[in-house]
């Protein structure tokens, strides 16, 4: 009897791990955001579904921040990009409903400012005739003129009736003009404000899009790589984490060493693949630090570009959000790392389609570049250096160097 107890709580609890791991999967395809628990779309009602999607797309992106925190799997983390995926087609959905809207508000704000337009030309040419027969009505009779020509004390006041009304005639179309004119301006800066808007949604809209690209692109590329396969995700993405950590530990290792001064362009190494690499290429990163002591992998960087010249480099990454193709960049006054003659970038700064699957989505906070034709890799300025040859014991090699001006240049993967 025990042995059969014991037989079922093992049963029970294979098959609760295994719908647990499955619920993972259909949390977004089935519960959390599924559009179609949000009512039909009515023009008469136009918010009612798009107010939907905006609470079912905030409960999506809350339910995937849960399965982040969960062990890093393949299938945990093709649900992450799913999930990811969904909530942008919400938000391509919302922003569409959004756009409908405001294009229709947008018409109806035309025909209305026509309309208007049409009543503001009357009345300004029924004022304008009324003030050329004021004008002559006045130069040509005068107060004594009007007494002496009247036929009596009754004509004379039905005279001054007439021109009492006539007057008060005057003021209400003015008054009307000048209510039709602010109604004009206002519906026209409705028109403009709501024009800005859809602009704007517009351009939000391109980025989803560009977003649900890259997304389809991660997965795509998650599973050439593994194969989909599990064992071979859970070492790529060792490979991955044993970089950040090779190279914190290199930091830390170094701070007791002597510092090396460098020159700018002065040749610190060769690109390599050396430490935990899919490649060979430098990964070159930019910090605002002033010691090694404060070197973190994941803090105090920045766009690499916002510190080297602007120079024309081919880019060719992979990922639908980055440029392609021999594109200008750089902006700053450092020269380049490696020769710009033929030298390409396969993963750029910030999030990418590698750093969402094996950083925790956390963004890539460099450059990586490769130069087939030349493999030296240089100062972009002078500074303080600090080598690491095989310093960690693991094969890792690299530099960084400390500059006048405050920023901190890692070059990684050396030979």
């Amino acid at each position: 009897m025990r042995r059969f107890f014991t037989f079922v709580v093992i049963l029970f609890l294979t098959l609760f791990t295994l719908h647990s791991t499955d619920f993972i999967t259909r949390t977004f395809a089935e519960v959390a955001c599924d559009p179609s628990a949000c009512p039909v779309f009515d023009p008469n009602n136009p918010n009612i579904r798009s107010d939907c999607l905006k609470d079912v797309t905030s409960k999506c992106e809350a339910q995937l921040q849960d399965v982040k925190k969960k062990e890093k799997t393949l299938k945990s983390q093709l649900a992450i990009i799913d999930g990811q995926t969904q909530v942008t087609l919400l938000k391509i959905e919302e922003t569409n409903l959004k756009i409908e809207k405001l294009q229709r508000e947008i018409s109806d704000l035309s025909t209305r400012i026509d309309r208007i337009g049409t009543t503001l030309d009357a009345l300004s040419e029924i004022l304008l005739r009324r003030i050329v027969q004021t004008y002559k009505y006045s130069n040509s009779l005068s107060t004594m003129d009007l007494l002496f020509s009247s036929h009596g004390f009754a004509d004379l006041i039905g005279r001054l009736k007439y021109i009492q009304t006539a007057q008060a005639y005057d003021k209400q179309k003015l008054y009307e003009l000048q209510a039709t004119k602010l109604a004009y301006n206002d519906q026209k800066q409705d028109k403009q404000t709501r024009q800005t808007e859809a602009e704007k949604l517009n351009k939000d809209l391109e980025n989803y899009k560009n977003q649900l690209a890259e997304q389809k692109k991660t997965k795509d590329e998650l599973l050439r790589i593994t194969k989909n396969d599990e064992a071979v995700y859970q070492a790529r993405l060792a490979e991955a984490q044993k970089e950040i950590s090779q190279i914190q530990r290199a930091a830390s290792i170094l701070i007791s060493s002597e510092p090396k001064h460098v020159g700018k362009g002065e040749i610190v190494g060769r690109m390599g693949n050396t430490g935990y690499s899919f490649g060979a290429h430098l990964h070159f990163g930019v910090y605002n630090i002033s010691s090694l002591s404060q070197y973190k992998y994941d803090s105090n960087y920045e766009n690499p570009a916002s510190l080297l010249s602007s120079q024309l480099i081919y880019w060719d990454t992979g990922c639908n959000g980055d440029p392609n193709g021999q594109i200008q960049t750089g902006t700053g006054s450092f020269q380049w790392p490696m020769s710009t003659s033929n030298l390409y970038i396969s993963q750029g700064y910030g999030h990418t389609c590698y750093s969402d699957v094996y950083y925790h989505g956390d963004p890539h906070p460099a450059f990586d570049m490769y130069n087939k034709s030349d493999i030296f890799v240089k100062a972009t300025d002078e500074g303080q250096a600090y080598f690491c040859r095989n310093c960690t014991g693991d094969g890792g090699n690299g530099v960084f160097i400390f500059h006048p001006n405050g920023k901190m240049t890692l070059y990684w993967h050396l030979q």
